[in-house]
C-alpha cells in the first residue's frame, strides 16, 4: 500500500468506503458523494482505480461495472500513517514522550486499554 496520506477527494471515497463496510460500485460511491459536492462519475471512477492500484481497494466484476472494497480498515490506515511518522524522527524514543505528552486523558485510557490487548514484545 502507498506510504502517504489521502488526498482530499481519496480520503473522502475511502471515508465512504469504510462507513459502507461492504462492497460498493462507482455510482453509488458517485451519489453519495455528489450530496456534498458537484463531480463527474469519471473523476471518481478514475479515484477509485486509483485507491485499487495502490492497495487500499480491490475490485470484483459484478456484471458490467465493478464493485470495490476497501482492503484495509480506517484503523490500520491510521496505524500506518502513525508508523511512518515516527519512522521520520531521528530519535523515536523523544517523539514518542512528545506524542504521549499530548494525549487527552480519553486518549491515554485508550491507550492503557490497548496495551492490555497487543503487549509490546521483549527482545530476546
Amino acid at each position: 500500500m502507498a506510504g502517504q496520506r489521502f488526498g482530499d477527494l481519496e480520503a473522502a471515497i475511502m471515508d465512504r468506503m469504510w462507513s459502507y463496510a461492504r462492497p460498493a460500485n462507482v455510482r453509488e460511491v458517485l451519489e453519495d458523494l455528489q450530496k456534498e459536492r458537484t463531480i463527474a462519475y469519471t473523476t471518481v471512477m478514475t479515484v477509485m482505480d486509483n485507491l485499487r492500484k495502490k492497495g487500499w481497494l480491490r475490485r470484483k466484476r459484478a456484471g458490467r461495472a465493478y464493485v470495490y472494497e476497501a482492503v484495509a480498515s480506517r484503523e490500520g490506515y491510521t496505524a500506518k500513517l502513525m508508523r511512518e511518522a515516527l519512522a521520520t524522527s531521528n530519535n523515536q524514543a523523544a517523539a514518542l514522550v512528545h506524542f504521549l505528552s499530548d494525549l487527552s486523558p480519553e486518549e491515554s485510557e485508550a491507550l492503557r486499554a490497548a496495551l492490555k490487548v497487543v503487549r509490546p514484545q521483549d527482545d530476546e
